[in-house]
């Protein structure tokens, strides 16, 4: 038994014989030999492969579906080989070369108005397909159109002659190796001549003249707007580049920008010096603003430099002065990023006091919680709200203060009682607590009234490390508070049975039941 292999011919998937295989292997290869790796050999041997394809498809049945070495000795005599058409050269072209086979009816792409029906048809009865055009537009008028139906019946019918093959079995020409290498050649020569032609016609003349005008102003107005773009770009960037820097040094010189109303430039109040100085160590601040002055301002310098470039267009050979300033702005940013992880180091821990206080009222059946004046209302507030936090402006020195929280919960005792929680974040747990210690909260107890300050403030000098101040007011069962309707300030989510909104629960009593905090409906 023999073994075979699976191979591709031209698209067609087939199984052959190890001797037919090596056959037909060596075939080809003295073929691609022959002809050449350049386009035309390779258009040869595509269709050489294309009608040994089909030969060997037309002798492939249910029963019999290997190639054998006789299929390929036989297609072999049938194409040729490049020793056979080269005798026949020497010889004259012997009547072997002319000889016909029978014609086949295709579809002709190469002569076609249409579809290529007339243009076929010529090639199979040997005939001019003008004729037979001018046939066909008789019939219709004389058939009162049902030449046209037979017209579309074999446009759709008949196959079209796809490959060299299949054209010269169309004109009843033997599909051999020859053959198909002469109709090629042919229709490349013809190609080249009608290009020849064409560019030799005073037509491609001017029509080459009209395409190089054409060219020449289209890439004239192309360059004029390309300039004229690159010059508005440039223009953008200078106005960037240059009020960008002088709000950078407006900003961190004067402490405010005062080209705020500008475009292209920050929020006006920028006061950045006294904003740090809440957060960060004494002498930090200038230093850090040095080093983000260059980080910023090092890329501002960069876009008007190119700016500048694009719109006066000036050489200029600064390498080293583009690296210095490139080693500059990774050193800021090295060193800024290691001062700021320096700072952040005081908020890595948080510890908390509490303050603790009994309401001495045995008889109170009620508790009044009420907010003392705001002593800062009618004073200058900055825009520096952060966590509850705000900046006022009294006397020319600036009040930085914080807002309590304030929670009501039951009371596991018989009393009302007062919690205040102090938070506070540092390097470590005793310096977050020793900065809980430092924050000032007040509050006035008289009899059943409580009278909460608004703010709580820091000791002077003191800086901002997420100080919070926690105010929860305990309610035995079967007690009440009074919320005023100046506490919606400070309360913050206050769980009651009705859900009811905090900014709804003040100027009302609230009785504390089992269930939860009640909205009361009678004193």
């Amino acid at each position: 038994m023999k073994k075979t292999f699976t191979i591709n011919i031209s698209g067609t998937i087939f199984h052959i014989e190890e001797d037919a295989y090596e056959v037909l292997q060596k075939y080809l290869i003295n073929l691609k030999n022959h002809f050449g790796p350049d386009d035309e050999g390779k258009e040869i041997i595509a269709d050489i492969e294309a009608r040994i394809a089909e030969i060997f498809s037309s002798k492939t049945t249910d029963d019999k579906n290997v190639i054998t070495v006789d299929w390929v000795d036989e297609v072999i005599k049938t194409m040729g080989t490049p020793e056979d058409f080269a005798e026949e050269e020497a010889e004259d072209e012997s009547i072997a070369s002319e000889a016909k086979r029978k014609r086949r009816l295709y579809r002709d792409p190469d002569h076609r108005v249409l579809g290529g029906v007339c243009g076929g048809l010529g090639a199979y009865f040997n005939m001019d397909p003008v004729i037979l055009r001018i046939i066909f537009a008789v019939l219709f008028f004389l058939t009162s159109g049902a030449a046209l139906l037979a017209y579309l019946v074999l446009w759709i019918a008949v196959p079209k002659a796809v490959n060299t093959a299949q054209r010269l079995e169309m004109r009843g020409q033997e599909a051999t190796v020859k053959n198909i290498e002469k109709s090629i050649k042919e229709e490349v020569k013809e190609v080249k001549e009608s290009y020849k032609k064409f560019k030799e016609s005073d037509t491609y003349s001017k029509g080459k003249k009209t395409v190089d005008g054409a060219g020449d102003v289209v890439y004239n107005i192309f360059k004029v707007l390309l300039k004229v773009l690159v010059i508005i770009f440039g223009v953008l960037l200078v106005i960037t580049g240059f009020f960008g820097l002088l709000g950078l040094i407006s900003s961190m010189v004067i402490g405010q920008s005062f080209v705020s109303g500008w475009p292209l430039l920050w929020s006006p109040e920028v006061h950045v010096p006294d904003f740090l100085n809440y957060f960060v160590e004494p002498g930090t601040v200038t230093f850090g603003l040095i080093l983000a002055g260059i980080l910023t301002g090092i890329p501002l310098l960069a876009v008007l430099y190119i700016g500048t470039k694009m719109v006066f267009r000036y050489k200029s050979n600064n390498t080293a002065i583009i690296l210095s300033m490139l080693g500059i702005w990774f050193i800021s940013l090295i060193v800024l990023i290691v001062i700021s992880g320096t700072q952040i180091k005081h908020y890595k821990d948080r510890s908390s006091i509490t303050n603790s206080e009994v309401v001495s009222c045995d008889s109170c059946q009620a508790l009044y919680l009420k907010l003392a004046e705001n002593k800062y209302e009618d004073y200058a507030e900055l825009d520096w709200d952060i966590e509850d936090f705000k900046v006022y402006v009294v006397d020319g020195e600036e009040v930085f203060v914080g807002e309590p929280q304030l929670d009501v919960v039951h009371s596991s005792t018989n009393d009302f009682l007062i919690n205040v929680k102090y938070t506070s974040r540092g390097k470590s747990r005793e310096e977050a607590k020793e900065n809980c210690k430092e924050i000032e909260y007040r509050y006035n107890l008289t009899d059943s009234t409580v009278v909460f300050d608004p703010y709580f403030f820091l000791d002077e000098d003191k800086k901002w490390r997420n100080q919070e101040v926690y105010i929860t007011v305990k309610v035995p069962e079967g007690k009440a508070i009074y919320l005023s309707d100046d506490m919606d300030d400070i309360i913050h989510d206050i769980e009651n049975v009705s859900n009811t909104w905090v900014g709804d629960m003040v100027g009302k009593y609230w009785e504390m039941k089992p269930e939860g905090l009640t909205l009361k409906e009678n004193k």
